[in-house]
C-alpha cells in the first residue's frame, strides 16, 4: 500500500493528464455533432469490422463438420459412380454409357439452397422452418436433402419462409427401397431415438442383409430415385407376419443440420394437376 502511494505522488502529473485528456475527449465529441458524429461512424466501422472477422471465424469452426460430412459423402457418391461405371462397361462394353447416364440424370435435378432457421426434433410430429419461401421458386411437396442424405418434404410455404415436414415425424412417408433389390416400402418414424426410422412393408420373399442401403425409390415426383436415407441395422416381422419391417439407421444428423437443398422438379406442378384432376374425375362419377 505504500509503495502505491508512493507512485501515485511521483507520478500524479501524469495521471492528472490523462484524466483531463479524457474528460476533454468526451465533452469534445458529446457536446459537439460534427465530431460525435465522426466518433460514431468511426466506432461502427470498427465494430462491424470485428464483429465480421469474428463471425468468419465463428462459421469456419462450425463448417468444420460439416466439410467432413460432405467430404466423406462426395468420396463415397465418386466411389459408387466408379464401380456403376466398371459394371456397365463390363455389362455394355460401351465405356460412355455411364456417362451418359449420370449426365441424363443431373440434366432434370434442380436444388434451391436454404438454411435451417429453426427446427424441433422432441416432438412426434416435428417441423423445421428454412430461410426460402415462394419468392425463391419453393412450392409445397417439394422433397428436401442434405449432403448426407433425405430430410423431408416441404408442407407450407410464405414468400420468404417454408415448413418442412422431416423423417422425424409421424406425419411422414417416404416411399423407399433397398438398393440394388429391388424391393420398396415406406420410412416411417413413431417418435424416439432420431437416428432410427422404420422401412415398413418389405415382402418375405425379398433378399437383403444387414447393412444394405435404404435409398428413394423414385415411385413419386418429390425424389428422384437413388437418394441416401440410411442402412439397415435389424430386421423385425411385421405384426401380421405378412412382410419385414426394417429398423434403419438413418444418414441424416438431425441435430446438426444447417444446411438444406430443396429439389425443384420442373414436372412437380404439372404431376399435381394430374392428381387433381383424376381426384375431381372420381367425384363426378361417384
Amino acid at each position: 500500500m505504500h509503495n502505491l502511494l508512493v507512485f501515485l505522488s511521483r507520478h500524479n502529473h501524469w495521471l492528472i493528464f490523462l484524466l483531463l485528456e479524457t474528460l476533454s475527449g468526451i465533452m469534445l465529441f458529446r457536446y459537439n455533432s460534427y465530431q460525435g458524429s465522426v466518433w460514431f461512424s468511426s466506432a461502427n466501422k470498427v465494430a462491424g469490422v470485428i464483429y465480421k472477422y469474428t463471425s468468419s471465424v465463428q462459421q469456419y469452426f462450425s463448417l468444420a463438420e460439416l466439410n467432413s460430412q460432405l467430404t466423406s459423402r462426395n468420396v463415397a457418391l465418386e466411389h459408387q459412380v466408379e464401380r456403376l461405371s466398371e459394371e456397365l462397361t463390363k455389362a455394355t462394353r460401351d465405356t460412355t454409357m455411364a456417362e451418359r447416364i449420370q449426365l441424363d440424370v443431373m440434366k432434370d435435378t434442380q436444388t434451391i439452397p436454404a438454411k435451417v432457421i429453426s427446427a424441433s426434433f422432441d416432438k412426434l410430429n416435428n417441423f423445421i422452418t428454412i430461410d426460402k419461401g415462394s419468392a425463391d421458386g419453393i412450392q409445397k411437396d417439394m422433397g428436401v436433402v442434405c449432403g448426407t442424405g433425405v430430410v423431408g418434404i416441404v408442407y407450407l410455404t410464405s414468400e420468404h419462409y417454408s415448413v418442412i415436414i422431416p423423417v422425424l415425424s409421424g406425419k411422414s412417408a417416404i416411399s423407399c427401397t433397398i438398393r440394388g433389390k429391388g424391393h420398396f416400402g415406406y420410412l416411417h418414424w413413431n417418435g424416439g431415438s432420431p437416428q432410427h426410422a422404420y422401412v415398413d412393408d418389405i415382402p418375405r420373399h425379398a433378399h437383403f442383409k444387414k447393412g444394405d442401403y435404404v435409398v428413394t425409390s423414385g415411385y413419386s415426383d418429390v425424389f428422384p430415385p437413388g437418394i441416401l436415407v440410411g442402412r439397415i441395422d435389424k430386421v423385425y416381422n411385421s405384426d401380421n407376419g405378412m412382410s419385414y419391417r426394417l429398423k434403419v439407421s438413418l444418414s441424416t444428423d438431425f441435430s446438426r443440420l444447417r444446411d438444406v437443398c430443396v429439389i425443384n422438379d420442373p414436372n412437380l406442378s404439372i404431376s399435381k394437376q394430374l392428381i387433381n384432376a383424376a381426384k375431381d374425375s372420381l367425384k363426378i362419377h361417384d
